[in-house]
């Protein structure tokens, strides 16, 4: 029998029914979704929400439409996808690089942790002024303030997983004979894979959410432009188109990151519900 509920029967504990297939699991995860819609629209219909605030989802989807045939959203988002990349590779980067530095050497982690934690508790909106006058209103301060952002998760996460790598392993490898080279390929990183994966996807979310926050500050280019702009026209199904955009971008990142760590840590037993 497969995986499923498990029950008492003679002494022993076995399976009750199958897992869902995952066309099952699909359809489950619509269900949600679909009811607040469909609620949505007929509160929207009936007149329960007002038009200029809450726009019904048919509303949305005709705005949608409308800015996709006309190239702008597309072209709006190219920016912003490119914005929040390049955010996250030279924050993602350099946390990583931190991270392993900060969990192979005690030295580098009192060099750099303290500094490193103290930059991490600053909030990002209270160094846009800075950014901007550094950098003005162009790419740079922009990628720098996602960068910043998506730093830290993959940096505690790296650090982390190298610590929690059981030092018997260490002792086995000494004995092997590894060199430290060999210890960190085969070792190290292998063990601490599952929580650098989880600050990639950590970082990846913070790298959406740091980039509404540039775009909506000063930008002239971009889906938070968009909704900036939008909302200066009170074109509130614009807005939400572009809240529907990031979220739908932070979605399918997130989904390669799990294909990705699916992927890599087959070799690891976890529990499926």
């Amino acid at each position: 029998m497969g995986k499923g509920e498990f029950i008492l029967h003679n002494g022993a504990f076995t399976s009750s029914s199958r897992q869902p297939g995952k066309w099952a699991l699909f359809g489950l995860a619509l269900i949600l979704p679909a009811t607040v819609l469909l609620l949505w629209q007929l509160l929207g219909d009936l007149g329960y929400l007002s038009e200029l605030l809450f726009p019904t989802p048919y509303t949305i989807g005709q705005s949608f439409v409308d800015l996709a045939r006309s190239g702008d959203l597309w072209a709006n988002f190219r920016i912003s996808a490119f914005r929040a990349f390049a955010g996250f590779l030279l924050g993602g980067g350099i946390g990583l690089a931190a991270g392993l530095a900060v969990g192979l050497s005690r030295p580098a982690e009192k060099l750099l942790d303290p500094s490193l934690q103290m930059i991490r508790m600053v909030p990002s909106l209270a160094i846009v002024p800075l950014f901007i006058l550094w950098f003005g209103i162009g790419e740079e301060s922009k990628v720098l303030l996602i960068a910043k952002g998506a730093l830290f998760p993959v940096y505690i996460q790296t650090y982390l997983g190298i610590r929690n790598v059981d030092n018997k392993l260490f002792e086995v490898a000494r004995v092997l004979g590894f060199s430290r080279w060999k210890r960190l390929m085969r070792l190290v990183l292998p063990a601490a894979t599952p929580n650098i994966l989880l600050g990639l996807r950590l970082s990846l979310g913070l790298s959406w959410l740091g980039l509404v926050v540039a775009e909506l500050i000063a930008s002239t280019s971009g889906i938070g432009y968009m909704m900036s702009d939008a909302r200066q026209f009170a074109d509130t199904p614009v807005v939400f188109v572009g809240i529907i955009v990031f979220a739908a971008a932070g979605l399918t990142t997130d989904t390669i990151v799990r294909y990705i760590e699916e992927r890599l840590l087959r070799w690891k037993e976890r529990y499926t519900g």
